[in-house]
């Protein structure tokens, strides 16, 4: 019988900037360069309100918000943060499961302090979190890793959501399909036009059917559109791949808009592989059509890839592999694989729903 927090830091390393130099506090702030090819890392809430998100071209972010303040990223600052985060969790449980610097799971079923409740644990953890780094964060507290992440959404920033156990499945069907952790945009516009709305539409589809229009994922929407997830928290969890990727809200028909995207994504990737101290031997691209077909293409060196000129110039070189006449592109990825910290993962138990929080 599991109880499983996800902690979420608030606009992890904008508040990090904002709590390390008072005269940004307040102000709209975006992490990234300000150049042409520069990509926002994180937003503030103030640059937030005007649209500004992660990922998002720098140009495009300064044109929605006029006053945006661009800080390039101090990963150094950002890890020592997240370093304090996690002993603050490992008081608590050794089940911790970081997914980035700034999020974990916990699952605290059976916690070193004893405590009966999953939510005074969160309550626990958010204020050493203030006490110790002058920075908020976001807890959702449910009965699996699907519910807990969808929680933590709810009441940002600084905010703390239970789904308990009995109103699990209720929730789940009233849910709107754009909030499913999982189901990006275009996949919640392609249900959109089937009919699907929230949980409950999506449950009135069988498991074969799901998958026959979405692949794989359909699995996987069928289970949680059920309230399930069998996924342990597995502290020894570490990737097998690490990407970026973008959907776009146009479709991508020219090959120079094509290769713009992917140094955005570059960009972002090499981010990751940097504060991540991870490097690959292998760059996959992945296409996504607007017919929603997916195809990628990969090379694998025998020397590191660890910098943003090899990405581009392996970007390039599977670009030439494309039949790039009568395209229309709506999301493009990259990622490194064969990391040099790669670990075979275990496989999740079941899942027992009976719990009280």
């Amino acid at each position: 019988m599991r109880k499983i927090i996800h902690i979420d830091m608030d606009a992890f390393y904008a508040s990090v900037e904002q709590r390390d130099n008072p005269d940004l506090k307040g102000k709209p702030l975006a992490v990234g360069g300000s150049s042409d090819r520069g990509v926002v890392a994180a937003a503030s809430y103030e640059a937030r309100r005007f649209g500004v998100r992660s990922a998002m071209p720098s140009k495009i972010a300064a044109r929605k918000c006029p006053d945006l303040i661009f800080v390039r990223p101090r990963f150094d600052a950002y890890k020592e943060v997240s370093h304090q985060i996690r002993d603050i969790f490992y008081n608590y449980t050794d089940l911790v499961e970081p997914l980035s610097l700034d999020e974990a799971y916990l699952d605290v079923t059976t916690n070193k302090k004893s405590l009966p409740s999953a939510t005074l644990i969160a309550h626990e953890i958010k204020t050493r979190i203030r006490q110790q780094t002058h920075l908020t964060a976001s807890a959702g507290i449910s009965i699996n890793k699907f519910l807990a992440k969808t929680a933590s959404d709810v009441n940002k920033p600084d905010g703390l959501f239970v789904i308990p156990p009995d109103e699990a499945i209720a929730y789940v069907e009233k849910l709107p399909i754009e909030r499913f952790f999982g189901i990006g945009k275009v996949t919640a516009e392609k249900m959109h036009k089937m009919g699907i709305y929230n949980g409950l539409d999506l449950k009135q589809l069988s498991e074969p059917d799901l998958v026959s229009r979405f692949g794989k994922a359909g699995r996987y929407y069928f289970r949680i559109a059920r309230a399930q997830d069998e996924r342990e928290v597995n502290p020894n969890r570490i990737r097998k791949s690490l990407g970026a990727e973008n959907t776009f809200e146009q479709d991508l028909t020219q090959l120079e808009q094509i290769r713009e995207q992917l140094l955005h994504i570059t960009e972002i990737l090499t981010g990751r592989m940097e504060h991540s101290n991870t490097k690959g031997k292998t760059l996959t691209l992945k296409v996504k059509f607007s017919d929603f077909q997916i195809i990628t293409r990969s090379k694998t060196l025998t020397t590191w890839i660890e910098d943003e000129k090899q990405i581009i110039a392996l970007f390039e070189e599977l670009l030439q592999t494309l039949d790039m006449n009568n395209i229309k592109i709506r999301l493009l990825g990259l990622s490194v694989s064969n990391l040099n910290h790669e670990m075979k993962e275990e496989e999740p138990p079941g899942l027992q729903l009976t719990l009280d929080f």
